[in-house]
């Protein structure tokens, strides 16, 4: 097995050099010198529990025409489909700028580059992972990076593909979005002898790489999806949830033992959404015609058991990319492939509580929920506001985001009442907070100098 050394990002990526030093950092006009702005704390893909659920309140109840206040834009980015992740006064992303795709860091205050990294070559697609001073990001070619999240220094790296022997289903790279469990940081290279591998986060060293069985079903294809780890204790065990090129699948935490998989809702191209967890139940959906699944875990012996509650074929309910957000026992996403049609499903029995029909936007619709509301970003740059509301489809407000650079598929980001949007180059931040709203208190991590 090849290794890599700390300093040969590039060299994983088969590029033959070392990355260079971090770029200079950015003046930050308003703020004194050195000084980021609090914020708080959005740290990884889908929010801290990666349910695209925000703690948020104090939030406009609906819109004007125009929308919310733009309170700031920034340029540099990049190109990619990242979206942010946010902690402590800085901002962190993705982006090909130049000839490489680099991690940023930019402030929170003003979207003012910070630091830049660069990891490897491709428009990247997964979203960095923020655990206290360090930051974790995955590039599309398969470099895995942790990085001093103040200076933008490497402090070690790894290739899903060079190290694990990690392959992807299908032609569009690496796009998960490392996961951070305690002491260790989960990835998917996707493969039956490394199908998902747990590390030291501090050292990048191999606690254990968990081996899948040699049939996972006929649907689909072998290797990594699109999709992110979730953590599961559905069984009474403590389990890591992925979907790969052949579905769901499922690896006991303590030591990577293969527990249990399900095939059906697998597709050949692109495989993506998050699954949902709560209880003993995982639910499951993708695009490309495939369909979507509620599954409930028991306890077997050594194992977990899996069982089929219901599956809602093609025709009748999947996510192609935006994400579903589950409240309560309901389901809320955009259904349809590359379509985005909101909806509000039943969680226990499979029946949609209301449909929305085609919705105020076009394409896929990315969604997050926060004080009561969910937020849909389609695909041609509208954004609208829907009520988190079982009993009745509620649209609250729309508007047409100040760039369209590109396809709207970045999810949103909310933190300290604040809308982030990010549009391949641009960042957008919004102004979502509601006239005489209490004051947010003040972060206790206190402003970081860099």
């Amino acid at each position: 097995m090849q290794k890599f050394g700390i300093l040969c990002v590039l060299c994983a990526m088969g590029c033959g050099q070392s990355p260079p030093a971090s770029l200079p950092t950015a003046e930050l006009p308003g703020l004194p010198a050195g000084a980021v702005g609090h914020s708080g704390s959005w740290p990884s893909w889908r929010g801290s529990h990666r349910d695209a659920i925000s703690d948020e309140t104090g939030l406009l109840e609906s819109w004007p025409t125009e929308g919310p206040p733009l309170k700031w834009q920034a340029a540099g980015l990049g190109k990619g489909y990242s979206s942010v992740a946010i902690d402590a006064g800085r901002i962190f992303t993705m982006g090909v700028i130049e000839d490489g795709s680099n991690v940023l860091a930019l402030n929170f205050a003003n979207g003012r580059r910070l630091w830049a990294l660069r990891v490897g070559k491709e428009e990247p697609n997964s979203t960095p992972t923020v655990d206290g001073d360090r930051v974790y990001a995955l590039d599309r070619g398969g470099a895995l990076v942790c990085i001093d999240a103040v200076s933008g220094k490497l402090v070690w790296s790894k290739n899903l593909v060079g190290d694990f022997g990690g392959r992807m289903m299908s032609g569009w790279g690496f796009s998960e979005s490392p996961l951070v469990d305690g002491d260790r940081l989960l990835c998917t290279p996707g493969v039956k002898n490394s199908l998902i591998v747990a590390l030291d986060k501090k050292t990048g060293n191999t606690i254990w790489t968990a081996q899948a069985p040699a049939d996972l079903g006929p649907s689909g294809t072998d290797g990594a999806g699109y999709s992110s780890i979730v953590v599961s204790n559905g069984g009474g065990v403590k389990q890591y949830v992925q979907i790969v090129g052949r579905g769901v699948v499922s690896v006991r935490a303590d030591d990577g033992k293969f527990l249990w998989n399900y095939n059906r809702v697998a597709n050949a191209t692109a495989n993506i959404p998050t699954p949902l967890v709560k209880d003993d139940y995982v639910f499951a959906s993708t695009g490309y015609g495939a369909g979507a699944a509620l599954l409930q875990l028991s306890k077997s012996a050594d194992g977990v058991a899996v069982k089929e509650v219901y599956f809602l074929d093609g025709g009748k309910m999947q996510n192609h990319h935006g994400g579903m957000v589950l409240l309560g026992d309901y389901v809320y996403c955009g259904k349809g492939h590359n379509q985005g049609f909101p909806v509000c499903l039943e969680l226990k029995t499979g029946k949609f509580a209301w449909e929305g029909g085609r919705g105020p936007g076009q394409g896929s619709a990315a969604v997050i929920e926060a004080d009561g509301n969910l937020y849909f970003r389609y695909q041609n740059g509208v954004m609208a506001l829907i009520e988190a509301n079982p009993k009745k489809y509620v649209l609250k407000g729309t508007f047409e985001t100040a760039t369209k650079k590109g396809e709207g598929w970045p999810h949103p980001v909310i933190v300290d009442r604040q809308l982030f949007l990010r549009d391949q180059d641009a960042l957008l931040c919004y102004d979502i907070a509601k006239t005489g709203a209490a004051a947010k208190p003040e972060s206790s991590r206190g402003d970081r100098k860099l």
